[in-house]
């Protein structure tokens, strides 16, 4: 539905052919940030449907001591499949869509700052699932686990397609993320309404914004080290292969360097659910907004830094080994200033008890439990002993299904009647909340127990010792709990979208924006914003006598930057990531150098004269942006021209350099510093070949069109940042792989 559909209109779309024909094209190729946002939590619901089954096949097989009901590869294919789809298929998805819908309305936006970056956001979310499952048709699924480790992952020990579509799957997923980033900092940044200040931003909006950051940072890590398994595997590569000098050390270092950050990439949206919630049904304003604010910028800056514990077992070294532990005990602060802060939002308050602030009150408690067991990690000592074992199962599953699926149940049940203009029904929530309560501590905590008992994780079966037989068997029951609450929630939603309670504008009495519109909103979102004076703008208006005090300047008119530039500059930021990331990777493996053909053979003088020439086109690029500016035509067209020419000519030298290395039998397979070699210079080829499309385009457009358009304007301009980024990031090239072996 869009916002002027009723339940009426929408059942005669329905029931009526032809409307329905309509309905389903509408939807499909919607660009409302509402719609992308009900199909993003409809399709993480399709694929929790999926994860669930293959969880639901798992715990069968450990329900008793040797039991022969899945095949051992089956199992491991299973394993792999399940951490990849609830990961990357549901949580992230259903998170997503929740910032979808929730955050433009927060801030009084009429949409997000790209609407089809969006949508193409959303599509790469089926389109990598699809990818990821069909693996089972085409040769069989990964079987190396969600982490994927090296070398189990490369061709001699997983030989079918599996992993690549997994890497190709992932590497779709992470470019669709950093869509969502990209556009939720745009929109964030350029949109927000008048005397929406960042300091009144409410702290769902905050929180999902700086998730946004990390997302940015993490994503493209991920994507790099994707990059190398492909090439390792479809190109003959040696990243991670010992035997042709790669490290699978080196795989650990990149994929925790994204894997952590990834769990509050998950986690902090539940945070922002929690954050919204608790103060509206304890009729208080949040305890400490400052604090809870400032604690997700550290969790975010801290998460980038604690890969490490994941790793503790390698043999990393002393000295690596005091700074993650250190590391991840400082990132408990900031966490665990929230939990202080929403506990400290519920004492003293009016506190209603339905089926949201019940949800609120269960993650308080399972986070607490994780928050204590995640410290634990931290002591390597400890680490040592149980990281193998199904404590560190226990523990991940406190926070991934603990925290954020009771946050998402909150969420549900609190902005549904915002999306639908119907009210869930609070018998149908809590039979869900409890049954997943009971289901949820039944399986996870037992596992604490087989943990420290000496179960070992990542095992399809296990021997009959003393208590591991009963407590698999309880874990293994407590799903089917789990099983019934998701049930009844699929059920609670469908009915309620039919027959539920007519909600109307605000029917929970809270405070930010989305609720000074209609249920659902309109097309645009607001006919009209209320004043904007401090963080509960709805309180204001509802106890004029006794206003929010107002928070920071006074004025509505706050001058927003524009979101072709935002949305640009946060590209290159992720991008920088991933460029980052192949660098060190080179430098990684130049640190121990290998025999056979490296960097001395490199030409470096005609190499030095195309770099002439790309650091040329930011010059020329520059003149036509003065001639665009001064709408002086011939001129804009000359330069940009040129800049073109310049991009060209280097292109052709990097393309000549690499035919004499062919020549002379060095390519991508040869060994370590080819492969490392071809793979950074490559990527970078491909970047100033999407500038150079990009310019021709701009060229066309302005040799046929009005130079006037500040449209035109605007996104020219940004292509100059890209461009000057390609520049950048060749001279950090140009030092490190072909100035460097000659300081050596």
């Amino acid at each position: 539905m869009n916002g002027t559909t009723t339940i009426a209109e929408f059942r005669h779309a329905v029931l009526d052919p032809a409307k329905r024909a309509h309905y389903r094209l509408a939807w499909l190729s919607t660009v409302d940030h509402k719609r992308i946002a009900v199909l993003y939590m409809l399709t993480g619901l399709v694929f929790f449907v999926i994860g669930g089954v293959e969880a639901l096949f798992m715990r069968l097989q450990l329900a008793i001591p040797n039991n022969h009901f899945l095949a051992p590869d089956t199992f491991n294919q299973l394993f792999t499949m399940h951490g990849t789809t609830m990961i990357f298929l549901v949580v992230m998805p259903v998170v997503f869509g929740f910032a979808n819908y929730v955050l433009p309305l927060q801030i009084g936006a009429r949409d997000m700052a790209f609407p089809r970056l969006n949508a193409f956001g959303f599509w790469c979310v089926p389109f990598g699932g699809i990818l990821l499952h069909f693996s089972v048709l085409a040769g069989g699924a990964p079987a190396v686990g969600w982490f994927s480790y090296a070398p189990l992952s490369e061709t001699p020990y997983s030989s079918s397609p599996g992993v690549d579509y997994w890497a190709v799957a992932l590497f779709v997923l992470g470019i669709g993320s950093i869509s969502f980033a990209i556009n939720t900092i745009a929109t964030v940044i350029s949109l927000r309404g008048p005397g929406m200040t960042m300091r009144r931003l409410p702290l769902f909006t905050w929180i999902n914004f700086v998730n946004a950051f990390i997302i940015i940072l993490a994503l493209p890590v991920l994507n790099g080290a994707l990059a190398m398994i492909l090439i390792d595997r479809q190109l003959q590569g040696h990243f991670f292969l010992p035997i042709g000098g790669g490290s699978p050390v080196l795989w650990q270092h990149i994929f925790w360097a994204f894997g952590h950050p990834e769990v509050y990439i998950m986690a902090l949206p539940a945070f922002a659910i929690v954050s919204e919630i608790i103060p509206v049904f304890s009729r208080k304003p949040i305890f400490g907004y400052e604090f809870v604010a400032a604690s997700s910028v550290a969790i975010a800056v801290l998460s980038l830094g604690v890969w490490g514990h994941h790793m503790f077992t390698v043999g990393m070294g002393r000295p690596l080994d005091v700074f993650f532990a250190i590391s991840s005990m400082l990132i408990a602060i900031p966490t665990g200033v929230k939990v202080l802060n929403w506990t400290a939002t519920m004492l003293g308050g009016r506190i209603r008890f339905d089926v949201p602030m019940l949800c609120c009150i269960a993650f308080l408690i399972q986070f607490l439990v994780a928050g204590l067991t995640g410290i634990s990690h931290a002591s390597v000592a400890l680490d040592w002993q149980t990281k193998n074992s199904y404590f560190l199962v226990a523990h991940f599953h406190f926070v991934a299904v603990g925290a954020i699926v009771f946050a998402v149940l909150g969420g549900l049940q609190y902005w549904f009647p915002k999306m639908s203009g119907r009210m869930l029904s609070e018998r149908l929530g809590k039979w869900t909340f409890w049954l997943m309560v009971i289901g949820f501590n039944m399986t996870f905590v037992i596992q604490h127990f087989l943990g420290l008992l000496g179960m070992p994780r990542r095992v399809y079966t296990y021997p009959d010792l003393p208590h591991w037989g009963w407590m698999n068997l309880l874990s293994t029951t407590g799903v089917f709990f789990m099983s019934a609450a998701a049930l009844i929630l699929v059920w609670n939603l469908a009915a309620s979208f039919f027959r539920g309670k007519v909600a109307g504008d605000n029917p929970w009495d809270a405070w930010t924006l989305e609720w000074a519109t209609t249920s659902p909103p309109p097309h645009e979102n607001f006919v009209a914003l209320p004043p904007i004076r401090s963080r509960r703008p709805l309180w204001d208006i509802a106890n004029p006598d006794r206003p929010d005090p107002i928070v920071g300047e006074s004025s509505a008119a706050v001058t927003l930057p524009d979101h072709n530039k935002i949305g640009i500059l946060s590209f290159i930021l992720s991008e920088a990531g991933f460029f980052a990331t192949l660098i060190l990777a080179y430098l990684y493996f130049y640190a121990h150098p290998q025999p056979g053909p490296n960097a001395r053979g490199l030409d470096v003088p005609r190499t030095l004269i195309f770099s002439v020439c790309l650091f040329a086109s930011s010059f020329t690029f520059w003149r036509s942006e003065v001639g665009l500016m001064k709408q002086r035509r011939g001129s804009m067209l000359g330069w940009l021209a040129l800049t073109i020419l310049l991009g060209g000519i280097f292109l052709v030298g990097q393309v000549n350099e690499y035919w004499k290395l062919f020549q002379t039998g060095v390519d991508l397979s040869t060994n370590m510093f080819s492969t490392t070699f071809f793979t950074l210079t490559g990527f970078h080829g491909l970047h100033v070949l999407m500038g150079l499309v990009a310019l021709l385009i701009f060229l066309w457009m302005a040799w046929e069109g009005d130079l006037v358009s500040a449209r035109f304007g605007s996104a020219f301009k940004s292509l100059g940042y890209f461009w000057h980024f390609v520049d950048v990031v060749w001279i950090f090239v140009l030092f490190t792989v072909y100035l460097l072996p000659l300081l050596r």
